[in-house]
């Protein structure tokens, strides 16, 4: 391949590749971008626990037990998990009565660091 040629193709790479790139990069809030867990027939909370989901997650972690479903008061949590800041999401006692009927929810954290997460707790 000439030289020419290598530049001109390689130029047009990169008039790809970086729009792509910022399309598909991080933004300031979530639009889901987590992985959603995969439906199951036999989920249930009250017996299995939870399974979490973080929105454009870098580092985040959420347990939900299933002795808070059992409980199904409102409650806080951190969110913090690895990442270098905080979230938290609060979930209410209609969340719980969800959960414990075996329908995931869905919640969005606090605004801290200039972002929120999307977080989906779905039966295990």
């Amino acid at each position: 391949m000439k030289r020419k040629t290598f530049i001109q193709k390689s130029f047009g790479a990169m008039l790809i590749a970086i729009p792509a790139y910022s399309f598909l990069g991080c933004s300031s809030s979530d639009e889901g971008g987590g992985e959603v867990p995969e439906p199951n027939a036999n989920a249930d909370c009250l017996a299995n626990g939870t399974v979490i989901s973080i929105g454009s997650n870098h580092g985040h972690s959420l347990i939900v037990s299933k002795a808070d479903v059992q409980a199904g008061g409102a409650k806080t949590y951190s969110i913090q998990g690895t990442s270098g800041h905080n979230h938290t999401i609060s979930l209410t006692a209609a969340n719980f009565t969800s959960l414990q009927n075996k329908t995931s929810i869905s919640i969005t954290s606090t605004n801290d660091d200039s972002h929120t997460h999307s977080v989906q707790v779905s039966c295990a």
